[in-house]
């Protein structure tokens, strides 16, 4: 049987995932949800669905689909989730979760209760080239020490926020700004590997909300951090923003060896450098290490939704579902302390 898709939002990303759904057998885009009727329907004759609507409850309760993805602001996705778990519906809700643990927490709970599945459409913890990370810090690094992870790219919207626009993206009122667009990318993998942190520590680069009045307290928001996750045995420093370009690659490193790899968004280029001890005081890894091939879909999209299929089949309480819960709730948790060193309120906390 083949799952039945609808999605809320009609923007680049939800076309991607409707490309996706096209690559997959088990799974089949058929309506949209749009509060601008004219844009739901364009959206779904553009992408082969079967039908579109404005009303949200319309969406929930529609027999035509089985799962929704969610991919408005982000303020909107615990609300929007809960409205179609409860009306029977599994969610993939589009990064970040939700505006903070506590509103993911309650997505839980509701998914659990109607014996249903939500989980993050976390794009890079599901790729191949993840998951060869994953192995290798399992397998093959030893005790790891140290990891470093960044994500900064510029983009068009920083032209027009410094022009004075207000953009849903660095919104504080709907749960905007670079730890929740930016950050997630790097603030997830970490606590895929390494699990929750025992101490978080911020700084960031911070800039005033166009229009938004002084003393709100969603009148600043958040642009670019540098991040520590303090884990006693080891130290992960993370980098995120929307203000540069970051060209660095990732790493972690162990005692063993030291993998490295290009892109925190979509880990590729994996290069396995083996310690090789000396005399030397200071001794690095020889040589340009070994190379461990990942294949990657050209839209590797595919990979959250194979994932959320195999969720789907498990069910809501299946140790794999349970992973991804677990992750994507131990990662809000550390954006949250985040934004409040760093002093970003959002209407949810």
């Amino acid at each position: 049987m083949s799952l039945r898709f609808g999605t809320i939002g009609t923007s680049d990303i939800c076309r991607r995932f409707c490309d996706a759904l096209a690559q997959e057998e088990g799974a089949r885009y058929r309506l949209t949800y749009s509060r601008d009727a004219a844009r739901a329907e364009g959206f779904a004759r553009a992408n082969g669905g079967v039908g579109w609507c404005s009303s949200l409850e319309e969406l929930a309760v529609s027999p035509s689909v089985d799962a929704v993805y969610v991919s408005s602001p982000n303020g909107l996705h615990a609300q929007q989730a809960i409205q179609i778990l409860r009306g029977g519906k599994h969610v993939l809700v589009e990064k970040s979760f939700a505006s903070n643990a506590a509103e993911a927490r309650e997505v839980f709970v509701v998914a659990h209760e109607e014996g249903l599945v939500a989980m993050e459409a976390m794009r890079n913890i599901h790729t191949p080239g993840f998951k060869r990370v994953e192995k290798a810090v399992a397998e093959e690094l030893g005790p790891v020490r140290a990891a470093t992870m960044g994500f900064s790219k510029v983009t068009s919207r920083m032209a027009r926020l410094r022009a004075g626009e207000r953009l849903n993206l660095f919104d504080p009122r709907l749960a905007g700004g670079a730890t929740m667009d930016m950050g997630v990318y790097v603030v997830e993998p970490a606590v895929a590997l390494f699990g929750a942190p025992r101490r978080v520590l911020a700084a960031g680069v911070m800039d005033d909300v166009p229009g938004e009045p002084a003393g709100s307290p969603y009148a600043r928001v958040d642009l670019a951090a540098q991040v520590l996750l303090d884990y006693g045995e080891r130290v992960v420093h993370l980098s995120y923003g929307k203000l540069s370009d970051c060209v660095a690659p990732c790493q972690v490193e162990g005692e063993e060896g030291t993998l490295a790899w290009q892109s925190a968004s979509a880990p590729h280029g994996l290069r396995l450098h083996e310690h090789r001890g000396s005399s030397m005081v200071y001794n690095v890894a020889e040589g340009d290490g070994v190379e461990l091939p990942v294949e990657c879909a050209e839209n590797d999209m595919v990979y959250e939704l194979r994932d959320f299929l195999h969720a789907v089949e498990e069910g809501p309480d299946g140790l794999f579902t349970q992973r991804y819960e677990q992750v994507t709730l131990a990662s809000l948790a550390v954006q949250d302390e985040v934004r409040r060193q760093l002093g970003v309120r959002f209407p949810a906390d």
